[in-house]
């Protein structure tokens, strides 16, 4: 496989495994093709490369840098806008990380102790929601707390986080 095959396969699978992390193909594919450019890119040079439109380019790069995965910066005498990506993986997999569960699990957290905080009406099924809900809320609350003790600490986190699990 040459280079040019090669390139194009890993973008367009980061960008098939990107719609199982939550985020859409593009912007997956356009973090991908930052991961492995050995330059900051313009929105034009993201566009040519993955033939996109100038809208879908900004609109997910824009996504990207609110994630806090893309990078936009000056050049002394440009007028264009470069963008990069975080090209350190464990950096790269503690940020997504700690965005995650930002977006997705205190959200939930914050919902079922909501419900679970019901007045108890001595009903049956008020109990049995009350209680199902509660155990769901310390389940996500103990994974959040290990999720944020793993992301908050850089070094090797993943690695030396799934190394403790396994002794």
């Amino acid at each position: 496989m040459k280079y040019q095959e090669a390139k194009n396969k890993f973008i367009s699978t980061w960008g098939s495994l990107g719609t199982l992390w939550g985020i859409n193909k593009a912007m997956a594919q356009i973090q991908a093709l930052l991961f492995i450019s050995t330059k900051p890119l313009t929105t034009e040079e993201i566009m040519e490369e993955l033939q996109i439109s100038r809208g879908n380019t900004s609109m997910n790069v824009r996504q990207l840098i609110d994630w806090g995965i893309v990078t936009k910066e000056l050049k002394a005498g440009e007028r264009k806008e470069f963008f990069t990506t975080e090209k350190d993986v464990q950096e790269l997999a503690r940020v997504i990380a700690k965005e995650r569960s930002r977006r997705e699990i205190k959200p939930v957290i914050k919902t079922l102790e909501e419900i679970s905080s019901i007045t108890d009406d001595g009903t049956e099924k008020t109990k049995e929601l009350i209680q199902q809900t509660k155990a769901l809320h310390d389940l996500a609350k103990t994974a959040d707390n290990l999720l944020d003790k793993a992301v908050n600490h850089k070094q090797n986190w993943m690695s030396n986080t799934l190394l403790k699990l396994l002794k």
